[in-house]
Parts: structure tokens; sequence; C-alpha cells
């Protein structure tokens, strides 16, 4: 079977003719491995989690990068902090010579950590997340993300052409989530299966290897209340007191989990504020299969009738289009904005693009008076216009600032 063709790996190869290095991070199983394997076959990979690999370059990492100066591949870098400085000295012997190197790591906090003392500036950064839609059903990206960066959704949207992805294969992927494996495997006792062994070793290995020192109880009970507290304004103060613990550590869960990439935090959009905002972060699970999993809802029916549909629905959105942004090397940031009065857009892009706010809906039939939120923030803001994102038929321009526009798109 050939492996899934993923969005970034165009942009992974433009990195490598500007870098001499190039970090691919990203979550366990989220289809790293593959994708270095899809080098070409000049390239070497070495798996730090493979004993033999370890061994060669742990041995004498000096020795081994004079030894294999380009087209070198180190899987889970991470596990082997002291390979930095040697990489470091490697690059510079040679800092002329682009694309030489790519390393790989399960954890942004080490990756990260290791590269900012060693690498900086010498290196690329790409996150690679499950499956998007478009992924999953083996389907081109939309040019929907082209004409965002570029500033001409607005005036092209109802040119685009019909997506060929269904209603039906999206609430499909929603159920199922995008990591790979549940793909390609898609029985119903091998996704049950593979997300109790997936999260058991995310706790007894990952997070553990990660932070000795952590509790593992009540990080365990932290993972099981994140289901509900997806979606969700995050408040420390109540999550510390339902676990027992202090605020401080509460923090600390939750930098823990967004940095090996379970979670996605989002902040506040504050920015010259003209009303009170609610500063609390936002944050969901980023794989809505994990999400169904904790929950244990078990069909597209049980994801309906379940109170957190809407939050479900909408942190699904925005981590696609979170996931295709960044697989196209688009500059942004993302936020999210709520006033004291219950104002509020689920997600604000602010990029190269300029100012973007986008309201998610899962019904098809958006009444306008439940676009208030978005409308006075593209008033109160000067925005160029603002997208609506639902399961509407086909798009429609709303009003001279707000389109609408189904989520098949995107």
């Amino acid at each position: 079977m050939q492996p899934m063709k993923r969005n970034a790996l165009d942009y992974i190869n433009e990195l490598l003719t500007y870098f001499p290095c190039v970090a691919i991070t990203g979550v366990r199983q989220c289809g790293k491995t593959t994708l270095i394997n899809q080098l070409p076959k000049t390239w070497k990979i070495f798996d730090l989690e493979k004993g033999s690999d370890f061994d060669i370059i742990s041995r004498d990492a000096d020795l081994f990068f004079r030894l294999n100066p380009e087209f070198i591949a180190l899987d889970e870098a991470q596990l082997h902090p002291e390979v930095f400085p040697a990489l470091r000295v490697a690059i510079d012997a040679n800092r002329a010579k682009k694309g030489r190197f790519i390393i790989t790591g399960s954890s942004s906090v080490d990756l990260l950590h290791s590269i900012s003392e060693s690498l900086a500036g010498r290196v690329a950064i790409v996150e690679l997340s499950p499956l998007s839609v478009c992924e999953a059903f083996e389907q081109p990206q939309t040019q929907v993300y082209n004409l965002i960066s570029n500033q001409k959704l607005y005036d092209e949207f109802q040119s685009l052409p019909l997506p060929t992805i269904s209603l039906k294969q999206l609430h499909e992927y929603w159920l199922r989530g995008g990591y790979p494996e549940l793909w390609t495997n898609k029985s119903k006792r091998f996704h049950k299966l593979w997300m109790q062994n997936y999260m058991q070793t995310y706790l007894s290995r990952d997070i553990m290897q990660l932070f000795p020192s952590l509790n593992k109880q009540k990080y365990r009970l932290f993972i099981n209340m994140l289901g509900h507290l997806s979606g969700s304004i995050i408040n420390y103060s109540q999550v510390a007191r339902a676990l027992g613990v202090s605020q401080p550590t509460v923090r600390d869960y939750f930098n823990i989990i967004d940095g090996t990439f379970i979670w996605r935090n989002i902040p506040a959009y504050e920015k010259n504020a003209k009303k009170r905002i609610v500063k609390h972060p936002k944050g969901y699970l980023r794989d809505s299969g994990i999400l169904n999993h904790l929950l244990h809802l078990n069909s597209i029916d049980d994801v309906l009738a379940h109170p957190s549909m809407g939050h479900s629905w909408e942190a699904m959105v925005i981590e696609n289009i979170i996931r295709n942004l960044k697989s196209n090397g688009v500059d942004f940031d993302y936020y999210y904005y709520r006033t004291g009065t219950g104002s509020e857009v689920d997600l604000i892009l602010e990029g190269e693009f300029g100012l973007l706010p986008i309201e998610i809906k899962h019904s098809g039939n958006v009444k306008l008076r439940d676009l208030r939120g978005i409308q006075n923030f593209i008033k109160d803001y000067n925005c160029d216009y603002g997208i609506v994102i639902s399961n509407i038929d086909k798009p429609l321009q709303i009003n001279e600032k707000l389109i609408n526009m189904p989520f098949s798109y995107f």
C-alpha cells in the first residue's frame, strides 16, 4: 500500500533548499517516520528508539557526522540530547550547504529546548499533525488556503470548484479522528484497542519518561477531565480544585499536554480591546477521535447527541484550518475572542493576510441573529471581511463583509 501523501511534504522540501537542517515535530503516530521514509534513497534514516541506531550515534556523535556529512535523518532525536551540539558542529563545518539533515521528535518541550540551545538559526521547524480531512480521504487540498494567504478569498470564493468530500465523509472524519493507522485499518474493534493502547502508552512511557517526577495518578485524572473541558474556556483554579492540586500544577499539566501535541491552547485576543475581554485561554483536544474515545462515543449518532457536540465540531474545524495553514508554511497566529457580555468569535487568525475572524456552525441553516459576535468584531476591528463555516450546501455572501462557506471547502 502506498503511503498517504502529506500536504506538508512540499513545504519540507522547500525548506531543505534554504536550511541545512529541518526539524519535524508532532504527536506520536502522526506519520513523521512514514514521511521521512518517503525521502529519496540517497537519505539514510537512523531511529533513535532502535538500540543499534542509538549505539552507532551515541558512541561518538562528532565522528558519526564526519562519516555522514549529509542526507541523514534522525528519528526521535530528542532521545539523545547530546546529538544536537555535534549536529551544530557538523552544520557549521559546511554552513553554505543546504538540505543536509532532518530530525524528528515527538515532544516539542525537549526538542525545541535542544534546538534553541544548539541549532538556532541553522534549522527550520515544521509541525506535522495527524491527517487533515483532505489527507484522510486522499484528496488534494482546496484553493481556499492559497486564497486566504493571498488575500483573495472574499473576491473569488464563489468561483471555487465544488469540493469532492461529502458531508457523510466529514462526519466520518469527525468520529474517527486523523491518526493515519486508523485510516489504514477501519475496523471498529481495532479503533477501540488502538485508542486504549495509545493513551496508555502516552501516560506510561512518553509522559513518565519526559517528566519522571510527575504524579501519574493525578495526571491520569487530568486527562480524563479533558474530554469535558475540550472546547471550553479554561479556569485553572476550578480545574485545580477538582483535581485537588495547586493552580501552578494545573498550569504545568496544560503546558505538558499542549507541548506533547495532545491539546491545543488558544489564547484570548486582547489587542486594542474596545470592550471588556475574557482573558482566560480556551483549549481543546486536537484530535476528535481521542475526544470521542475519552467520552465513550462510538458512533456519529452518539457524537451528535452529546451535550458537547457543538464544541467538538468547532474544535475539529479549527484544528483542520490550523493544520492546513501550517502545512502551507503560512505565517500566522490564532486566538479566540469573547467579551464580558458574551459576544464571541470562535477563531481569530492574524498573519501576513491581515486579521480574519471565523465563526463555526454545525448547522446548515445559520441565522443572522446568531452572527452578532463576528459582525461586531468586524466593525470594531475594521476587518476586511469574516467567514462563517457551516454545513451550508454552497458558498453564500451574507452581507458586504461576511461570507458563509461549507466546511467541505476547508
